[in-house]
């Protein structure tokens, strides 16, 4: 008798990521319950497998879904606020992200996730100021999410301002604790201008909850590290190096934390992060757009990619932001594809869960068609893949072996519903940026 199964996938190619670099041709994969339950020759799995749904994807290349490390889901919405959108400062996003409110959140959430489900991402992380709204739609979409808990001082630096969102942070952590698809992380507002003071409050919280971290290297305007500081001086050299070294001294940057680099990180900062055993998060487009050309690969699969916000990199690309760490690293397109799978997961603490397709993780997995010219060109399948397609090529989409996109067509959402929240936000964005 033959074993059951939801959905017996037959593609062309299978790229598991683990072991990095394998390619397997003449393989399928099972899925049951929404994991993976069996890989192995298409010859076996059809003796074996007995499917309810039994796809063949010829021209295809079957990969773990793309896992976006870093975004700003909601700001899809300033690209309705013309002319500010891919050109809005990103003072000018927080402000109008700030005003809009909660409604502002749960709109360009929505947006955001058909996007990029259309893209292959099955899994992002989310900065927001209103992430309960961020969770609920989340979860609404049955999309696996990490969710940024924000907490920072008041605009006074008052500590009853990271008192009030460090309880509304452990309110939320209580309602989504046993949610598989939502994870959660705390995400200090700014840490370059936060106290010391806050910061250890926060790793203290995140240790008794054992939450993950992810911290900002960015330096704010008009932070030189001398304003808010309390802990010793900064190490020689100037601002390289000075607010990693400061987090790694304070407890924050250690394995189960992230860095996130949305412009090109220092050598300093790198060295940094990889000594503390902390990931890093890279958002390749968004670094060429801040002047930065550089993206580093740290051991164990501990560098992801992000596409950062929508108003500044322009779309939720992972393909695309893939592409750009190879040619900024020279890495092959194998590692750049391991960076947006893999190394995304690791560097969400997920890679138990995600970021390869092994026996009993979920199915979480994306198919992209391969033109056939790009085929013969290429050495590899994938650069065919990383060089030849993009994210219109992304032909279905399952997330937990549910089906998200097939034959390209979204199946989560409704797109005359969709296509009418951007106008709804155009004029209410143009009048708060004038503001």
């Amino acid at each position: 008798m033959r074993e059951p199964a939801d959905l017996l996938i037959e593609p062309r190619w299978l790229l598991p990521m683990s072991p990095a670099g394998a390619v397997l041709e003449g393989h399928a994969l099972a899925v049951l319950g929404g994991r993976i339950t069996a890989l192995g020759t298409v010859a076996e799995l059809r003796a074996r497998i007995e499917p309810r749904e039994h796809l063949q994807r010829p021209q295809h290349a079957l990969l773990p879904g793309l896992v976006n490390a870093h975004t700003r889901a909601s700001l899809t919405l300033l690209r309705a606020a013309v002319p500010y959108g891919v050109t809005c400062p990103t003072d000018r996003q927080s402000r109008l992200e700030q005003v809009a409110g909660a409604d502002f959140v749960r709109d360009g959430v929505r947006l955001a996730i058909a996007e990029m489900l259309r893209a292959g991402i099955t899994c992002f992380a989310d900065i927001s100021p209103h992430p309960e709204e961020a969770a609920r739609v989340a979860s609404a979409a049955q999309m696996r999410a990490a969710i940024g808990l924000p907490v920072g001082d008041g605009a006074a630096g008052t500590p009853e301002h990271a008192t009030a969102q460090l309880a509304k942070a452990e309110r939320l952590w209580d309602e989504y604790r046993a949610d598989p698809r939502l994870s959660l992380f705390f995400a200090p507002v700014n840490p370059d201008g936060l106290s010391d003071a806050t910061l250890t409050r926060v790793r203290r919280v995140a240790d008794e909850l054992d939450a993950r971290l992810a911290l900002s290297l960015a330096a704010q305007p008009g932070h030189e590290g001398t304003q808010v500081r309390d802990s010793a001086a900064p190490p020689p050299g100037g601002l390289a190096g000075r607010l990693a070294s400061r987090l790694a001294a304070l407890g924050l940057l250690r394995p189960g934390s992230a860095a996130i680099a949305t412009a090109a990180p220092e050598a300093t900062d790198v060295a940094v992060i990889a000594r503390h055993g902390a990931a890093l998060i890279v958002c390749p487009q968004s670094s060429l757009r801040s002047g930065g050309a550089h993206v580093p690969l740290l051991e164990g699969q501990r560098t992801g990619l992000g596409t950062d916000s929508p108003a500044q990199a322009g779309a939720f690309d992972l393909l695309g932001e893939a592409r750009t760490a190879a040619l900024l690293s020279g890495c092959s397109a194998a590692q750049a594809l391991c960076l947006a799978t893999l190394g995304g997961a690791t560097a969400l603490g997920l890679q138990a869960q995600i970021g390869s397709l092994e026996h009993g993780k979920v199915a979480d997995l994306t198919c992209i068609e391969v033109d056939t010219l790009a085929i013969h060109c290429c050495a590899s399948i994938e650069d065919a893949i990383l060089f030849g397609a993009t994210r219109t090529d992304v032909s279905d989409v399952w997330c937990s072996g549910r089906a998200a996109v097939q034959a390209h067509r979204l199946l989560a959402f409704d797109a005359e519903e969709l296509a009418a929240i951007p106008a709804r936000w155009a004029g209410r964005l143009k009048m708060g940026a004038a503001a």
